[in-house]
């Protein structure tokens, strides 16, 4: 006797698998527009505001370069250090980090004249007196002594009649060598203000 088959029974849902889920519904165009204008912004901000920052800091340092230039075209100095051979010849080491550096430099067939000043610490002043041959740093220098001739002053427009304390030295050498006469204001007594003419005579 054979038992009749029974049909298959069709298949019934089971529990939702990994991959059942509902799906999201699709994107409004109002969130659309709202997450790409996010977007953007973000994009702006993160390239913009350091190309702004970058063109602000440029032009605030040409500014000041053009305030310097002005400043002492009218004495005849230029706004700058002196090349590193001008300041070999002459024997004037301008200490690291100093500011408001300016030179000037005149030449005729018997005597050359180096023109400097800079602004710098007290350190900076110590270490530039000993590197031009001094010796003693700070220590070599006389109180109100104005080395620098007047002759000198008026070529550059320098006048020491500020708030002092002025200190002054002359380090007189042979020819070929440089002789130096440096005036240092100190009415800053952090950062003294140092002028110096190098002459040389070949």
């Amino acid at each position: 006797m054979t038992v009749p088959r029974q049909p298959s029974s069709p298949d019934l849902p089971g529990p939702p698998g990994p991959g059942d889920g509902e799906r999201r519904p699709p994107e409004d165009r109002r969130h659309m527009l709202r997450r790409r204008w996010l977007t953007a912004t973000i994009i702006v901000l993160l390239i913009g505001v350091p190309a702004v920052y970058l063109l602000i800091s440029a032009n605030q340092s040409r500014n000041s370069g053009r305030d310097k230039e002005k400043k002492y075209s009218a004495t005849g100095l230029t706004a700058g250090w002196p090349s590193k051979v001008q300041r070999r010849l002459y024997d004037v080491p301008i200490p690291p980090y100093s500011e408001e550096v300016a030179y000037y430099e005149t030449n005729n067939w018997r005597t050359s004249r180096l023109y400097v000043q800079f602004l710098t610490s007290n350190e900076g002043l110590d270490k530039f007196l000993k590197q031009t041959g001094t010796g003693r740093g700070v220590s070599a220098l006389k109180a109100d002594d104005i080395t620098i001739s007047k002759r000198d002053r008026n070529v550059v427009g320098w006048e020491f009649t500020g708030p002092g304390p002025w200190w002054g030295l002359s380090h007189e050498m042979k020819n070929p060598t440089p002789t130096q006469d440096i005036v240092v204001n100190r009415s800053n007594p952090r950062h003294p203000m140092v002028y110096v003419v190098s002459t040389t005579t070949p």
